[in-house]
């Protein structure tokens, strides 16, 4: 393998393992929520660098199946989700 590859190869590898590193430390919390909306019920897992922002971002991932179209989407966002269990 001539030098040139090599390095290509390794500095590839080594920006790979840094984004990887990078994305995995900013997710700090983990959270479980689960949303009753309209006769629905679902539940979402999400990970962020707050419990907050992972809270959010499950309870709208949550709210995917059960809202239909975007007003019960921004309905079902706001409504208070039925349990949150979030684990750092």
């Amino acid at each position: 393998m001539k030098p040139a590859t090599r390095l290509t190869v390794f500095a590839a590898v080594a920006l790979g393992a840094f984004l990887l590193y990078s994305t995995l430390a900013a997710q700090k919390s983990a959270c479980n929520v689960c949303v009753s909306f309209k006769g629905g019920r679902n539940c979402a897992h999400a990970s962020a660098e707050t419990a907050k922002e992972a809270t959010k971002s499950a309870q709208t991932t949550a709210c995917g199946p059960i809202a239909h179209g975007m007003a019960e989407s921004i309905e079902c966002d706001n409504v208070p989700p039925d349990e949150v269990t979030c684990e750092k």
